[in-house]
């Protein structure tokens, strides 16, 4: 069956920023050509002349991200919510599409995938597999477009959810993609959810993915930005995104937090965290607790 190869050509200097872009897109669907230190990677296991020449000949200052949308899904419909999350987040690239084979791509991606402790509640359970715990179970087939919560951002909102949920909360999960934090809440305890993404395919994945879970009737996904979408107070609120986008949207959240209510903000690259934190007290959040990962960051917040 074919599968549709998007390839994304961003600078060395934009290349983590659109990992992330990328990542909360088709996470765990993705593969990065970076020549950048490919002199250095190869020194450490053998000498600088074995590497081919075809390789020391790739571009040093441009990274390829490849991102492998499977049979049947909509490289438009893509392509248009990655045009708009790079914009998002300032970044220039090129695209391009190519169709390839790859036999029963699906289940070959099956056997990377294991059960996954998060945090002192959850567990992450890919659908096809059986994992005795007394964890909540968090049932994932990362089969399907969006993410598993394997990413350092995604783990990071998971174990702050953990922590923070206590039973009862409204939460509103802002990018909320294949509704993986949404439902993750409300598997915790959480009373409803709402989802918000610009991305229609969003309400049919995060569907899918409540529906495995048996919280369907909790979760409420609209298709549209914050401004018009949300509204009321909510409990808890997550934005797994990126750095420009929460910069833009920080002062929107305030409004829309009850008096004990949390701002989960992750999908910030270490480099860029005091910005982000400059931003979020200038939207008149105050910063309760920062969490890193292998260079990622993730910010808790309250109203000031």
């Amino acid at each position: 069956m074919e599968w549709t190869d998007i390839r994304l050509t961003v600078s060395k200097a934009d290349a983590e920023a659109a990992e992330a872009v990328a990542t909360m897109i088709a996470e765990g669907g993705i593969y990065i050509e970076d020549y950048s230190d490919i002199e250095e990677q190869v020194e450490q296991i053998a000498h600088v002349d074995l590497i081919e020449q075809e390789l020391l000949d790739k571009p040093r200052d441009t990274v390829i991200i490849h991102m492998y949308l499977e049979p049947g899904a909509s490289p438009v419909e893509t392509l248009a919510l990655i045009a708009a999350r790079m914009e998002a987040a300032g970044i220039p690239y090129t695209s391009e599409t190519e169709g390839v084979e790859q036999e029963d791509w699906q289940n070959g991606w099956r056997k990377y995938y294991h059960p996954m402790d998060v945090g002192q509640r959850l567990a992450i359970v890919p659908s096809w597999q059986d994992y005795d715990t007394d964890r909540v179970k968090l049932i994932l087939d990362p089969g399907l477009a969006f993410g598993t919560g394997g990413h350092e951002t995604t783990n990071l909102c998971l174990e702050v959810l953990d922590e923070r949920v206590k039973g009862g909360e409204r939460v509103l999960d802002i990018g909320t993609g294949s509704g993986i934090l949404a439902i993750a809440a409300l598997k915790l305890g959480a009373a409803v959810a709402e989802g918000v993404d610009i991305d229609p395919v969003a309400v049919r994945t995060a569907g899918e993915n409540a529906a495995l879970n048996g919280v369907a009737d909790k979760l409420t996904v609209l298709v549209g930005d914050l401004s018009d979408k949300a509204s009321g107070k909510y409990d808890i609120i997550t934005a797994n995104i990126v750095a420009n986008a929460i910069m833009s949207l920080a002062p929107a959240v305030p409004v829309l937090m009850a008096d004990d209510a949390v701002f989960i903000a992750s999908g910030i690259i270490d480099s860029r965290k005091d910005e982000v934190i400059a931003a979020l007290e200038a939207a008149g959040l105050a910063v309760l607790e920062v969490k890193e990962k292998r260079g990622w960051e993730c910010i808790v917040c309250k109203k000031a």
